[in-house]
């Protein structure tokens, strides 16, 4: 596991310089005033000094913060895609500067990142939408730092904003060398953009009053900016523009995190080291056991003799398996650092003993989504289920790589992590985890006649069309808080409307929700849920 810095030059996904330009562009560093990029100088952990700041870096951050401010005032949705456009030619052309150009791995860090950033443009939950964005903001800076050891996937994500404060004063020395000092550089761009945003404003006014089509068009284009808003558009306008600095700063001059070195643990000997393990084993092996027992069949005898219900049972093994297989992670990470590793049947040893764990803890962590299956079956689907049935299968397939890892290697490990995780949010925001509720539920609610009312009123205007197959007045009651969410942000602008809203609206036009249910539900028109969950189980 330790990081060597003699493999960090080849896995800079960004395309360093060869030692060869290095020591040209030293040579020439007498010329930088002529527009050469200045050697690279060291810099922290493989850090270096950037080249200077391209006019075109400059020119798309601007476009990226007044789009910012622009567009993403009124949600998320389509302006996402839109603003990342001008973000990622403003990386490029960084990138470019500096001599660096886009490996497989860094394309596949952005190309995910982009995935993601569909996901607010087709789903209308925000909270699926929410981990999708912050997702895509990791992977982005994971393909500007790149990397294959553990720390660098680790501290890749996050790495970019280290470059906040270096990116704009990056960009600022950048400004102050093309105007040389000299202010009448700066005034006739500054009066050149004047005219320009004056002779729009004027002719876009006057056309818009000589045709009705044209205003309509002018005004579905262009954002409604009212001054009540200002502030929070200046933040916008703020956060594009120093976010875009930052990752065009990372783009010319990443930190190389391959370059941190983790020192290996100390090998123990074999009884030692291995004793332990056996024993949790033959644990596994014991409880595994007891599972596949009570899975064919020993269920009334497992029940009647600790006295818990059938959700109860289910309800109380969960968390302590999720907790289990959390834990038996880090037992394989700290085995690994202490393992034998002198002669060859060493690794066959760590091989069996780890495989065997690992074989074990997939039987767990089966035996963990086969409990929650069952509460789900009791008390009905929610976001909390969902969302920790997905942790605990996304931990499972940790475990296989670790597995494979072991037969074949560990050199795409850390990577093949990263990428399953990034996989695994993109998979939860595209199959709408807000429509399987509703869909789990309503086919429960057909088959038992139970249904939580209240909790269904709370998702988002995904699970429109499953709850729209419902007979009133229970459909209605279900749909009388979303169609009136949605009809509140009718005016929401089609670049800030997702799919799922517009599809949503879409169904509630075509069947209306029902008069007698569109106020207050009270009393016998939309009743009381006939069956309501356990608090803590949600």
């Amino acid at each position: 596991m330790t990081s060597r810095a003699a493999g960090a030059e080849s896995a800079d996904p960004a395309g360093s310089a060869t030692r060869s330009e290095a020591r040209r562009s030293a040579a020439g560093a007498g010329t930088a005033a002529g527009g050469a990029a200045p050697p690279p100088r060291a810099a922290g952990p493989g850090g270096e000094e950037p080249a200077p700041i391209r006019t075109a870096t400059l020119w798309a951050a601007l476009a990226t913060g007044l789009l910012s401010m622009l567009l993403l005032g009124d949600g998320m949705a389509v302006n996402l895609l839109v603003v990342a456009v001008p973000a990622t030619l403003a990386v490029y052309a960084a990138g470019r500067r500096a001599g660096r150009r886009p490996r497989a791995w860094s394309l596949v860090w952005g190309a995910g990142g982009l995935a993601l950033l569909v996901v607010p443009s087709v789903r209308a939950a925000e909270w699926p939408s929410f981990l999708a964005v912050v997702t895509a903001l990791a992977a982005g800076s994971l393909a500007l730092h790149g990397g294959r050891t553990w720390p660098a996937v680790l501290l890749g994500p996050v790495g970019v904003f280290t470059a906040l404060v270096t990116g704009p004063a990056w960009a600022w020395q950048g400004l102050r060398e093309r105007a040389g000092g000299d202010r009448s550089k700066v005034g006739p761009v500054l009066r050149s953009l004047a005219v320009a945003a004056g002779l729009l404003l004027v002719f876009g006014v006057l056309f818009a009053q000589a045709d009705a089509a044209f205003a309509d068009l002018l005004g579905a284009l262009v954002p409604d900016v009212s001054t009540e808003d200002g502030p929070w558009r200046v933040l916008l306008l703020m956060l594009g523009l120093f976010g875009t600095l930052a990752a065009a700063r990372t783009a010319a001059a990443p930190t190389r995190w391959d370059r941190v070195q983790v020192t290996a643990g100390v090998a123990r000997g074999r009884v030692e080291w291995a004793l332990p393990l056996i024993g949790l084993i033959v644990l596994f092996a014991a409880f595994n056991a007891v599972q596949l027992a009570v899975l064919f069949g020993g269920y009334d005898a497992v029940l009647a003799e600790t006295g818990l219900t059938y959700a109860q049972y289910a309800r109380q093994g969960f968390w302590q398996l999720l907790m289990a297989t959390l834990l038996t992670l880090a037992v394989i990470v700290v085995a690994l650092r202490w393992a034998p590793r002198t002669r060859s049947s060493d690794r066959t040893l760590v091989r069996g003993v780890l495989g065997t764990l690992c074989a074990l803890a997939l039987v767990v962590v089966a035996s963990a989504v086969r409990r929650m299956d069952m509460y789900v079956e009791a008390y009905g689907l929610t976001r909390l289920r969902i969302s920790v049935v997905a942790m605990e299968l996304w931990l499972g397939l940790v475990i296989v790589l670790i597995m494979a890892a072991g037969v074949w290697g560990a050199r795409l490990l850390p990577r093949a992590v990263a990428v399953s995780a990034l996989a695994g949010v993109l998979a939860f925001g595209f199959v709408s985890p807000d429509e399987l509720i509703a869909e789990r539920n309503v086919e429960r609610y057909e088959t038992t006649g139970r249904f939580d009312l209240e909790y269904a009123r709370g998702l988002s205007a995904d699970a429109v069309p499953v709850l729209d197959r419902l007979e009133e007045p229970m459909r209605s009651c279900a749909l009388r808080d979303i169609a009136a969410e949605l009809g509140e942000e009718r005016d929401t602008p089609w670049y800030a409307t997702s799919w799922g809203e517009a599809e949503a609206r879409r169904v509630l036009d075509e069947r209306p929700v029902a008069s007698e249910v569109s106020g207050p539900a009270s009393g016998p028109t939309c009743g009381e849920p006939e069956w309501e969950p356990e608090p803590l189980g949600r």
